[in-house]
């Protein structure tokens, strides 16, 4: 990403703000912090902040952070718009906005800000929530993220590939689960787009799994692998049941060719103008004829992008319409307690057609 593209985002934001009546918005989520200036993904703990940005309706955008960063925010920013703070940053960007803006209205994303830090945030500043402004620039991916987004995927094809080889009697869900990240790290991704679950059996059958004591391989057994990476800051998503054995049990077989029909029913379905929550719809009622629905237990899919998890979404309650740029996930799946569970994940973008799976 260029600094070009950084500055069409945040053009693109003021428009947003001047719709809202806003005069600025307070940016604390970190892929939103990132999103807009490239500065620092993560932060470096969930109780401590990288810092923020505060956009301006008329451009005079400010880079606020502490002097641990201050090198990396010159590299970035101008430096005559780069806010150190020290001690306690709600007190001090308490006094950098009433500087600023007085009485004006301040948006600020009240989902991501603890309460307390709001109180302190707010004497003498009118402040309002203004979520989702980002996110609703995010969920529409320009080409260079699409280009990103799929070489990340290509990578999870490329593990995917390997997997089977390491899928077998006397391994067990923990080993598998780090040489996932072994392989991707040794080729090229920075990071895991999140913990891969890899769940054995019965295990297979909560969908966000994650092992106590992990449990062995055998031979004649269910595995569902979930996994992800990161890669030029840009995550995949993918899903695969597998068998370990010469031959499935015919209640594993018929479950997934379930999973998979439901999936390619509504990727058929996908294109811009649907909106999220009928597309889910459309593998609710392929359940439903099989007389499974009731062992579909989440949403269809979300979108990928800077996080796993963000917009649009595939789901009861998705209302919004799909837009060409929207990159989802298509992730049917079905669960029985005690015995196991398939799901089966791909993603595709949504194209002025319909959309192309990556």
């Amino acid at each position: 990403m260029n600094k070009e593209t950084f500055e069409a985002r945040r053009e693109s934001l003021r428009r947003l703000l001047h719709e809202k009546g806003l005069a600025a918005l307070l940016v604390s989520q970190p892929a939103n912090r990132f999103y807009l200036s490239g500065f620092e993904l993560h932060d470096c703990q969930c109780n401590e902040s990288s810092g923020c940005l505060i956009i301006t309706a008329d451009g005079k955008d400010w880079l606020c952070t502490d002097s641990r960063y201050e090198e990396a925010a010159c590299q970035l920013w101008p430096a005559e718009r780069v806010f150190i703070y020290k001690g306690s940053s709600s007190e001090a960007l308490n006094g950098l906005l009433k500087g600023l803006f007085r009485t004006q209205p301040i948006g600020f994303e009240a989902e991501h800000l603890p309460w307390g830090y709001v109180q302190r945030l707010e004497p003498g500043l009118t402040l309002e929530a203004a979520d989702g402004l980002v996110e609703k620039l995010r969920a529409v991916k320009d080409d260079e993220e699409i280009r990103l987004i799929e070489a990340s995927v290509l990578l999870n094809h490329k593990m995917l590939a390997w997997l089977p080889s390491i899928l077998v009697p006397g391994s067990d869900e923990a080993s598998v689960a780090w040489s996932i990240e072994k392989f991707y790290r040794e080729n090229g991704a920075s990071e895991l787009a999140f913990p891969s679950i890899v769940a054995k059996d019965a295990n297979a059958a909560l969908p966000h799994y994650a092992p106590d004591q992990p449990a062995v391989f055998t031979e004649n057994c269910m595995v569902l692998v979930d996994e992800g990476c990161r890669l030029g800051r840009y995550c995949s998503d993918m899903t695969r049941t597998y068998w370990i054995g010469e031959k499935p049990s015919p209640r594993f077989t018929e479950m997934l060719e379930h999973v998979q029909e439901a999936q390619r029913r509504a990727i058929a379905a996908l294109r811009p103008g649907i909106t999220g929550r009928d597309v889910h719809k459309v593998a609710v009622d392929y359940f439903a004829s099989c007389g499974m629905d009731k062992f579909f237990t989440h949403g269809l899919g979300h979108g990928v992008g800077l996080e796993t998890h963000e917009g649009p979404r595939l789901s009861p309650r998705a209302t919004e319409v799909l837009v060409p740029g929207n990159i989802v996930t298509i992730e049917p799946g079905l669960y029985f307690p005690g015995w196991g569970g398939a799901r089966w994940e791909h993603m595709a973008v949504i194209t002025d057609e319909g959309c192309r799976v990556l």
